[in-house]
């Protein structure tokens, strides 16, 4: 079992050489295609602008969005010819959540990139929506950093939901491919998780032959997302693997939740599914 089609999305926001990176190491060792994803987005130009300065400031602005399409494909190529992976380009135009989520139907898994938090046009629209529309999984890459290794260690935050088992099935070719998984349930409530939290799902796993293991803690920590990420950290995990919305999504955008908390703030790799 492996991945056959890896979408990554490219934009000029983000570190598009880091990115592609990353996804070219993933399709190099499922022996997948790659697509590499620009999507000029419409420039948005008030009225009275448009009436003032005529067409000159949309044509900047579709020169400029140009540049930045030739400059990612450039670079992707670059990076998928050195990873020696078959790789295709596709340069877009449209609103960037839709045109990423109708690719992302073609596709076995998409590779995208965290806002950045510290800015104040941080928009998570891409992989927030991704995660609940595109129908495949999503391998949410952290705004900075390089990821030299991806899922040699990988955390399972398991909650015994449809979400979390969705998740887990949707990474097999992730797991199988692991020296090591961990998997963990936070805050484990008594009924679904079984006599041992997590021993189930790792029984499974092991019939797929993931070297996987299985634990659980108690926090007081409320937030479910930053006790994750915490412990990733601690164990030195370079993957986190978990279900997305498990609370309505409504709900967590509103009043907080795992999800938000780790689209926003996570600083390892996450694959999440709905």
């Amino acid at each position: 079992m492996a991945y056959k089609d890896i979408l990554v999305h490219l934009d000029p926001g983000g570190d598009i050489e880091t990115r592609a990176m990353a996804a070219a190491r993933l399709a190099a060792a499922q022996e997948a295609h790659l697509t590499g994803l620009f999507v000029r987005t419409p420039p948005h130009i008030p009225p009275f602008v448009q009436a003032q300065l005529g067409s000159e400031v949309m044509n900047a602005q579709m020169a400029r969005a140009r540049e930045a399409a030739e400059a990612a494909e450039k670079t992707f190529r670059e990076v998928a010819e050195r990873y020696q992976v078959p790789h295709e380009w596709r340069d877009t135009e449209g609103s960037m959540v839709e045109m990423v989520g109708l690719h992302a139907r073609y596709a076995d898994l998409t590779v995208v990139g965290q806002a950045n938090p510290d800015t104040e046009e941080a928009d998570y629209a891409v992989p927030d929506h991704l995660v609940m529309d595109g129908g495949r999984p999503v391998l949410v890459l952290p705004h900075s950093g390089t990821f030299p290794v991806l899922g040699q260690h990988i955390l399972v935050g398991w909650s015994a939901s449809r979400e979390s088992a969705r998740a887990v099935h949707d990474a097999m070719p992730l797991l199988t491919r692991a020296e090591k998984v961990t998997v963990l349930a936070v805050n484990p409530t008594a009924g679904i998780y079984g006599e041992l939290p997590g021993a189930d799902i790792a029984r499974h796993l092991a019939r797929h032959g993931v070297n996987a293991e299985a634990e659980h803690i108690h926090s007081d920590d409320v937030d479910v997302g930053s006790t994750l990420m915490t412990q990733a950290g601690d164990r030195n995990a370079d993957m986190v693997v978990m279900g997305a919305y498990g609370h309505s999504r409504l709900r967590e955008l509103v009043l907080g939740g795992a999800t938000q908390q780790v689209l926003r703030y996570t600083t390892r790799p996450v694959f999440m599914s709905h």
